[in-house]
């Protein structure tokens, strides 16, 4: 069956001048550290020579601090541009990690290539979720996990405000990324939307939470029987 395309809201196109904004928005100080500590989060319990991939990484800064804590990372996003800043920042950081051009819908990996599948911040804005799912699926070896973090459609503007606020911008910074966030809040899922796309996934086991202005899900590929 054909999957219907979500054109309800068009999100902001990555290329650019945009996405060198938003590489500035979300390479402060203060993120970084951010950044850091979600690292470490996510590789925990990797296996030994782990192989990780980053889907829509943008600007690279979450593969790289995972690339400095040892993992082995891979980096696949639409956009020329972001390919081309996060393979920059990579070589500033003196890490190795492999940003390619691609499309999560149809991935250019072969079955069971990664450990882990990280998603941040990117997959509402996906055109053809189920395929993205299926794809970061049949990426995954069995036992893997993808782990989707980005907003929940139930983020008020009360949690938006603390969100940003708390990242340090700036009086444009802050007016700007509330207003970006507010818009492409319209797009987010909310936890029960999620878990409806994740029952038409290949995907056995789903987990979702929420906190703040987020939502996290982690889908794990079945292991291969005996």
């Amino acid at each position: 069956m054909t999957e219907t395309r979500r054109w309800r809201f068009k999100a902001p196109e990555m290329e650019g001048p945009v996405a060198r904004w938003y590489a500035r928005v979300r390479g402060t100080a203060r993120q970084r550290k951010a950044y850091r500590k979600q690292a470490a989060q996510l590789i925990a319990g990797l296996p030994a020579n782990g192989r990780v991939l980053e889907v829509a990484p943008g600007p690279g800064y979450l593969a790289i601090e995972m690339a400095r804590l040892g993992a082995y990372v891979t980096g696949l996003d639409i956009s020329r541009t972001f390919v081309e800043i996060a393979t920059d920042a990579a070589r500033h950081a003196g890490v190795a990690v492999d940003f390619q051009r691609g499309d999560v819908a149809e991935m250019p990996f072969a079955n069971g290539s990664f450990d882990l599948v990280v998603c941040q911040a990117a997959f509402k804005n996906f055109t053809l979720p189920r395929s993205a799912l299926a794809e970061m699926h049949r990426v995954l070896r069995a036992g893997g996990t993808a782990v989707i973090q980005d907003m929940s459609r139930h983020a008020t503007h009360a949690d938006i405000d603390r969100e940003v606020d708390g990242m340090e911008l700036g009086r444009v910074g802050t007016f700007t990324t509330k207003a970006t966030l507010e818009m492409l809040k319209r797009r987010a899922y909310a936890p029960a939307q999620f878990e409806r796309l994740a029952r038409q996934s290949p995907f056995q086991t789903c987990e979702i939470r929420t906190e703040g202005i987020g939502l996290e899900v982690r889908l794990t590929k079945e292991e291969e029987a005996k």
